[in-house]
């Protein structure tokens, strides 16, 4: 029979709210949420997430104060398990990680709670970092631990259903600690997958990502080679899957979020340490960074004069589909110092993403009809199903526009350019309708 727990998360960021909303809409858990950002607390003390995820925005609105409660500190002492949630970020021009929240965490759940409490370590750490960083303040405090690393691995816009379905990896510092991590979650987790250690969990979530982000960067590296032989990517890579036993390759796109963007240099780090440098994941996230400065300069050759003009960025978080309002890795950071510097007028607009937060970055914010009327040139950044679904002869009627750059591959090429407006994508440019008929399977 499953246990009754009273958990406390430590950092109500995305990882923290998801899990925090899913404990508490199952059966056995209670759940207090800390967050150091008052407005944070604040907003979530009233049922209203500061995070768009399907499904949170509910289990608060009907959970707070009955199964959640959010407070900037960890009620005193009765707590069974707590799970550290913070951001680990990396520093931008270095690259290293940056863990004293982490450190910072740890210190405050020793401060607060009992010897012999679970402390699960659930953000995303170098390799060693929760024997290195989190156990010695434990230690320090309570004279032993109960340790493990549970590391999150869903993706945003499906975080509640992944958290139950996806096989939960738990490693600890001691069987103990094991035991009781397993404990925990199976309340929780359909599938659980213990492992030996700490560092074989830390690394299962790194290798997680940075495979990910490897597989997206041969997809970009087959875009640079067709933009330059004059091919299409996508009909390249569709007849080279099509029925074919080996791994599929990924269509190129932007690579970011905040697990893609950074993971990769948290496992470098961890891997440095020890002598060795992963060549095939630095490379791939050089690979996948330099590409949003790539779209952004072939963007400005397409403006009128090269430089200068108004473009419409249509999507500003760092994906579209699932739909999320996380900005965090997402392709327009890296883009605007490009445009700026070209003198370019920069529209947005985001079906999730609060105006102010376009402004924040650059943007001036505008609605799709005024977002192709007002432009010279349109870029579409992410495959938000709202961009899919747009008329192009309506769009393009009453517009300026000399050419549409199309990420995603979202809009017909062929209705783009009978509207006299060059197309643009990833490794791929039509000027006219194609006279070559569409390619396909013949028997």
């Amino acid at each position: 029979m499953t246990r009754n727990w009273k958990v406390g998360v430590v950092g109500m960021g995305y990882v923290g709210l998801t899990l925090a909303a899913a404990m508490a809409r199952r059966g056995s858990y209670e759940v207090h949420g800390v967050d150091v950002q008052p407005a944070v607390v604040d907003s979530l003390s009233r049922g209203e997430p500061h995070i768009f995820e399907p499904g949170v925005g509910e289990a608060f609105a009907e959970l707070v104060g009955k199964k959640i409660f959010v407070a900037s500190r960890l009620p005193e002492g009765a707590l069974d398990a707590v799970v550290i949630c913070v951001s680990t970020p990396v520093d931008s021009a270095t690259h290293e990680p940056y863990l004293d929240n982490l450190v910072a965490a740890t210190e405050h759940v020793a401060e607060r709670c009992r010897p012999g409490t679970l402390v699960v370590v659930r953000s995303t750490v170098p390799v060693g970092a929760g024997r290195r960083f989190v156990l010695p303040p434990l230690v320090r405090e309570w004279g032993a631990a109960r340790l493990v690393m549970a590391p999150e691995r869903t993706i945003q816009g499906q975080a509640l259903r992944e958290l139950v379905e996806l096989p939960q990896v738990i490693g600890g510092i001691d069987q103990d600690s094991l035991e009781l991590g397993l404990d925990l979650f199976r309340g929780l987790a359909r599938q659980l997958v213990p492992v030996s250690s700490l560092e074989t969990a830390e690394l299962v979530k790194l290798a997680n990502n940075c495979h990910t982000d490897v597989i997206y960067s041969f997809g970009n590296e087959i875009a640079m080679l067709t933009e330059r032989l004059g091919l299409d990517p996508l009909e390249v890579i569709r007849a080279t899957n099509l029925d074919y036993p080996r791994p599929d390759i990924a269509k190129p796109g932007y690579v970011g979020g905040g697990c893609l963007s950074k993971d990769p240099y948290l496992l470098l780090s961890g891997a440095e340490r020890h002598g060795y440098t992963p060549q095939l994941i630095r490379t791939a996230r050089t690979v996948n960074e330099n590409l949003p400065v790539h779209v952004a300069r072939r963007v400005v050759d397409l403006m009128p004069g090269g430089r200068g003009g108004t473009l419409t960025v249509l999507g500003w978080a760092y994906k579209g589909w699932p739909p999320t309002d996380d900005m965090r890795g997402t392709p327009i950071t890296a883009m605007m110092p490009v445009f700026t510097a070209a003198g370019i007028r920069v529209l947005g607009h985001d079906p999730r993403v609060r105006r102010e937060v376009i402004r924040d970055h650059g943007g001036e914010p505008v609605d799709l009809a005024e977002g192709f009327r007002a432009a010279d040139g349109v870029l579409i950044v992410t495959d938000h199903p709202d961009y899919r679904a747009i008329d192009v002869p309506t769009a393009l009627a009453s517009s300026r526009l000399k050419f549409v750059f199309d990420s995603w591959r979202v809009l017909d090429a062929e209705r783009v350019t009978a509207c006299g407006v060059h197309y643009a994508a990833l490794g791929f440019e039509r000027s006219e309708p194609s006279r070559v008929p569409p390619s396909g399977v013949v028997a």
